[in-house]
């Protein structure tokens, strides 16, 4: 046996670390529902960009009418939660679960105001009339975004469970997945988002 041969015999495997980060993170089933999310978000997003480019002004003209700093204040609550969340999984990872939860439930908070917002929004243009049969535009601006806002409200339902059991010390270096699940839809909700302000906000 050469010297080559004997090194690569005695080469150890992998140390456990390296092997832990190559795994994606959380349930595989919620990687194939969020690949499924997406798709359909892509379908309304694409279905958009088509009905826009045939409605150049119509779209705007009511465009305009939306209130882009809120939609930029939600954009921040979104990102910022999802730096929370992050937070909260690494924290669990290494058994602070006292920072784990502040971080978790900061994020909340976090989502939580984005819906605040988000009522304002819809309260002041059905205040004023618009409804999904305004024109085009709005029953997209509706409709992809009242979808969007529903799937907040499940992040956070999951976050609120992920949280209740973190607090009792179900999370932590012995198993992360349930949290790593909760954080990676809540991070799907996040995506979403980044793409639908400037689609339906901001792009003319």
């Amino acid at each position: 046996m050469n010297s080559e041969t004997s090194a690569l015999a005695v080469t150890p495997p992998l140390p456990a670390p390296e092997a832990h980060a190559l795994r994606l993170p959380g349930d595989l089933a919620i990687w194939v529902f969020i690949l499924a999310e997406l798709l359909v978000f892509a379908v309304f997003f694409s279905a958009y960009a088509i009905s826009r480019a045939g409605h150049v002004e119509l779209f705007n003209a009511s465009q305009m009418t939306l209130n882009r700093t809120a939609g930029a204040i939600n954009t921040l609550f979104l990102v910022t939660a999802s730096w929370f969340v992050a937070r909260a999984v690494e924290e669990a990872r290494h058994d602070r679960i006292a920072a784990a939860t502040r971080w978790l439930a900061i994020g909340i908070l976090c989502g939580g105001g984005f819906l605040a917002v988000k009522v304002v929004e819809y309260t002041e243009k059905f205040s004023a009339g618009i409804s999904l049969s305004t024109n085009t535009f709005y029953m997209f601006y509706i409709s992809l975004t009242f979808f969007h806002f529903m799937h907040v409200i499940l992040g956070m339902v999951i976050l609120v469970a992920v949280l209740l059991k973190l607090r009792k010390g179900g999370y932590g270096s012995h198993d992360c997945n349930g949290l790593e699940t909760g954080a990676v839809y809540w991070h799907m909700v996040d995506l979403v988002w980044i793409v639908l302000f400037p689609l339906v906000y901001v792009m003319r």
